[in-house]
């Protein structure tokens, strides 16, 4: 059995589409709401984490939602065709908005953005387990990950040019988000004329059902009475560990968060420098991820998971430590988010697996959720707080803030006793690439 690498590839044009949107916004709509509507950041800190408030509720719902949908097209197909022709029409007006200094129009259209986009996040990561077999998910889900940091990659690419100064003396945004428009498009047609979901879906599912059949009767003969799952089905100390990894999760997450959704305020106003320089920050961190997946990976393999993250946590509060002491932009800033890049590498690599090692084999689901609702909560949180320290004590409270964060996430991740192993080194260097959606 062996993964249809070019089908995988078509199915990851929906998340490079996603990825290539998200990493616009962040950059951008921080920038709008200072320059152009004058907000304080503590109220932009609220408006930026409004999309990680309606994760929690619009992702399962929908994912939900699709799981029971039947069309011509397919079950995830139409959400994504769907929600990407919406997003698109939507996320144009921004920039008119913000050119015309429309405050009314901006909200409304940001908010009626954030939903559409929210319709078909899950549908289009589900698509990708439901044209794969499970043996196979894995380089399934590497490759995934691998077209959405392309799609990041190509929107802070496109920033570097396709921002201009307009008429109204400020940046004018409208070229770059035609760009990114234009590739979700191209994305979404390719995925339509290249993907027959259902004929797929049904190729899988018969593979998978004929499986089940021969190993029913064993499975059942062997599997244990399970009266509870979950989080109380575990042992008091295992209980610790997973409160321990997960609480570590929000730390980082609130630090690393931090520093990437105020960034191009940040470089404004403590460096004096625009967007490009911030999102060619921004892209050298994320090809520094990029390509330390396969070292991580090797590494975790021989020295464990847990000191793996615990190396990364380091690198990462390091990094953000001295960055924090530069009062103007320099060169060396690149080597330093190159850095960043890389422990964001080794904490992101070997931490979901941590939770899903603690689970039980018919839990995986239950625990993936926590991972991702702890996760969630701490990029709601951090951009109101650390918003609250740039609006009344300045901007040079970020990177101590996010050097804090991390910091403390050392504290609980060394307090861990349980999820922690020696991984088997990657069967091939794609392996090394499945980190999970983050």
């Amino acid at each position: 059995m062996k993964l249809n690498y070019k089908r995988t590839i078509l199915v990851g044009f929906a998340f490079l589409s996603i990825c290539a949107f998200w990493q616009m916004y962040d950059s951008v709509v921080p920038l709008v709401l200072k320059n152009t509507f004058h907000m304080r950041d503590d109220i932009a800190g609220v408006i930026m984490a409004l999309d990680n408030v309606l994760a929690l509720f619009m992702l399962p719902f929908f994912g939900k939602l699709s799981d029971r949908c039947h069309t011509k097209l397919g079950k995830r197909i139409p959400f994504i065709l769907g929600g990407t022709a919406v997003s698109v029409v939507l996320m144009n007006l921004l920039p008119y908005a913000d050119n015309q200094s429309n405050f009314l129009l901006f909200i409304i259209a940001l908010g009626a953005l954030l939903i559409a986009m929210g319709t078909y996040r899950s549908p289009a990561v589900a698509l990708m387990p439901d044209v794969t077999p499970k043996p196979l998910r894995s380089k399934g889900n590497a490759i995934i990950n691998l077209m959405g940091a392309l799609g990041g990659v190509y929107t802070l690419a496109v920033t570097g040019f396709a921002v201009h100064i307009g008429s109204t003396g400020r940046n004018d945004y409208t070229t770059l988000f035609l760009s990114v428009s234009l590739l979700m498009v191209a994305a979404v047609v390719v995925l339509l004329c290249c993907i027959r979901e259902n004929k797929l879906s049904k190729e899988i599912s018969d593979m998978e059902a004929a499986e089940a059949a021969a190993t029913a009767a064993p499975a059942a003969e062997s599997a244990p009475h399970k009266s509870e799952s979950g989080f109380r089905s575990l042992e008091p100390s295992l209980r610790k560990s997973l409160l321990l990894i997960l609480c570590s999760v929000s730390l980082w997450f609130m630090g690393y968060n931090a520093v990437t959704t105020a960034f191009t305020k940040y470089v404004s106003v403590q460096w004096g420098y625009d967007i490009k320089s911030a999102s060619l920050c921004l892209m050298v961190a994320t090809v520094g991820a990029v390509i330390s997946y396969l070292p991580v990976g090797m590494l975790s393999s021989k020295f464990g998971r847990k000191r793996m993250i615990q190396v990364g946590v380091l690198l990462l509060a390091l990094c953000f430590g001295i960055a924090g002491f530069f009062t103007t932009f320099h060169p060396a800033v690149y080597v330093v988010f190159a850095l960043v890049g890389a422990a964001w590498a080794l904490i992101n690599v070997n931490s979901y697996p941590m939770v899903v090692e603690i689970s039980k084999s018919g839990d995986i689901g239950k625990f993936t959720g926590y991972y991702y609702t702890f996760s969630m909560a701490a990029q709601i949180v951090t951009p109101i707080l650390s918003g609250i320290l740039l609006e009344n004590v300045g901007y040079y409270t970020l990177m101590p803030y996010a050097t804090i964060m991390v910091l403390l996430s050392f504290v609980t991740i060394s307090l861990t006793k349980h999820g922690d192993n020696r991984p088997e080194p990657p069967k091939s260097k794609l392996e090394a690439f499945d980190v999970g959606d983050d």
